[in-house]
């Protein structure tokens, strides 16, 4: 909620007291002045714990050792919602850091009984540690490590992962935990943590099996983002029908909808039903006239209070579409990443974008001594704009010795070259193998730095056409040398701003 003492913007924040429910502001307190650090917060009992996402040195070494940690989680005493106070830090291990995955819960087994605090853990740099963790927080005041890093391994790594949740069953002496894997495409990871100080895996699901995804509307980026269990009492009454008794979990499954899963027995889930996308989106085609397809983007879901209906929510990554032209006639449609500058707003591209594109591979930090330089275009036509294009990833390609970058690594590397803008194509998997060519994803920001470029986000499809190239969804995979000058292309874009609210 927007109060005069916050840093930062009002966007973002509920303003007023609200036309319904009087939404008032009680306390506040200040943990931070750095925007957008806090990722996400749990409350239980007089405590609340807030997610620290890492400050912008937390790749960097450890400045104090244990006293200077590079993220965790702030615990609030709110005993006193008026005079919220900071009463601890729980630290997590160096390069690691909390997103969207907190949640404490009361847990009874024969092993624990207790509150648990559950983080998922991501990286922020090289010594990093994935999967998930779990801290006793029966006492706030002195937590105790249960489990940190757990997870499905490749190597000595557990994979990285941007959610957790944790439930135990009515009368059940067992507790459960389902994961977002971001590293495997079977990303439904469920365990059993009936002695969280010993995990073991379940069972892992990947939910393109069910036939979720929706390539024919460009929305193959499917895959887990987040998920909530709830189990439904018997004596719901005759509207929790057919669910009642039943645990069930909501997979909110980026462009494949909102998926459900009867996890009433967590080893065996038994798939139930997915949403679909319209064939347009609908307020775009409303407000504009303009028949595009939805942006998909399922962020986060929950069971109504009488468990009779679940809302979902997508998030909108940026408030711009783009349509892509070449001098050949191709056309391709395209989105706009919503942390870079918009080319409608971008003075150095006077609201158009035109101008030579030139192939620099995936364009991560070890790539950028191979990349040419904008320069060696030499004079640019009036208007025209220097283009640098990329690929997604490396994900799944054999010649690659590196893993994956971020997509703001990929930005910064053409921002350094000199180019005026960036377009990065999906890869294999994210096109499906081919049946989604022309799918496009325009993904969050990993790092921080001086944005003063645009970039787009294209279909693998448009990323060999650009160059003349024959399509190809399979590695060994035949791409234009780096440094390949391309087709002239132009860019117009269309305002899309609008996230969804759905009742189902």
């Amino acid at each position: 909620m927007a109060h005069p003492e916050q840093h930062g913007e009002n966007d973002g924040h509920l303003l007023g007291t609200g036309e319904w429910g009087k939404i008032k502001l009680v306390g506040q307190l200040e943990v931070t002045q750095t925007d957008d650090l806090v990722a996400d917060v749990a409350a239980y009992g007089n405590y609340a714990y807030l997610a620290n996402w890492g400050e912008a040195d937390c790749s960097g070494p450890e400045k104090g050792g244990v006293n200077t940690p590079d993220s965790g989680a702030w615990v609030i005493d709110i005993s006193d919602p008026a005079n919220p106070k900071k009463v601890n830090f729980i630290a997590m291990p160096q390069d690691t850091r909390p997103g969207e995955g907190m949640q404490v819960v009361h847990v009874e087994t024969p092993k624990f009984k207790g509150e648990i605090l559950v983080m998922n853990a991501e990286a922020c740099g090289k010594n990093y540690k994935g999967g998930f963790m779990l801290y006793d927080v029966t006492n706030p005041l002195k937590p105790v490590k249960l489990k940190e890093g757990f997870g499905e391994r490749t190597g000595s790594d557990a994979h990285q992962t941007h959610s957790a949740f944790v439930w135990q069953p009515p009368g059940s002496t067992s507790a459960y935990l389902v994961l977002q894997d971001e590293e495997d495409l079977s990303d439904v990871d469920i365990f059993d943590i009936t002695n969280p100080r010993r995990p073991r895996l379940l069972t892992e699901l990947d939910l393109n099996d069910f036939d979720v995804a929706q390539p024919g509307l460009n929305l193959a980026d499917s895959n887990l983002h987040d998920m909530t269990v709830k189990c439904i009492p018997t004596d719901d009454g005759p509207d929790a029908e057919p669910y009642a008794g039943k645990c069930i979990m909501i997979a909110s499954y980026w462009d494949g909808g909102y998926v459900l899963l009867d996890v009433t027995d967590p080893a065996k889930p038994i798939f139930l039903y997915d949403t679909e996308y319209a064939a347009i989106d609908p307020e775009l085609f409303e407000k504009t006239g303009i028949a595009l397809t939805p942006e998909g983007n399922a962020h986060q879901a929950e069971f109504t209070a009488d468990n009779r209906f679940f809302i979902g929510t997508d998030e909108d990554f940026s408030p711009y579409r783009a349509r892509v032209t070449t001098d050949d006639g191709d056309a391709y449609d395209a989105g706009e990443f919503g942390w870079t500058v918009p080319i409608s707003q971008n003075a150095g591209l006077e609201g158009a974008l035109n101008g030579p594109t030139v192939y620099g591979g995936y364009g991560c930090p070890s790539d950028r001594g191979s990349i040419p330089n904008a320069s060696t275009l030499g004079q640019l036509a009036d208007r025209e704009e220097a283009i640098l294009v990329l690929q997604r990833g490396p994900l799944g390609d054999l010649s690659q010795t590196q893993g994956a970058c971020f997509f703001s690594e990929k930005v910064e590397t053409a921002q350094l070259l000199g180019y005026d803008a960036v377009i990065i194509a999906n890869h294999h998997t994210g096109a499906l193998g081919g049946d989604g060519p022309d799918t496009y994803f325009c993904g969050g920001q990993g790092h921080t730095f001086d944005i003063q470029i645009s970039a787009l986000c294209v279909g693998h499809r448009a990323m060999h056409e650009l160059f003349d190239d024959a399509d190809n969804f399979t590695y060994p995979e035949t791409v234009p040398a780096v440094g390949t000058v391309g087709d002239r292309i132009g860019v117009t874009t269309q305002f899309d701003g609008w996230g969804y609210v759905h009742l189902y």
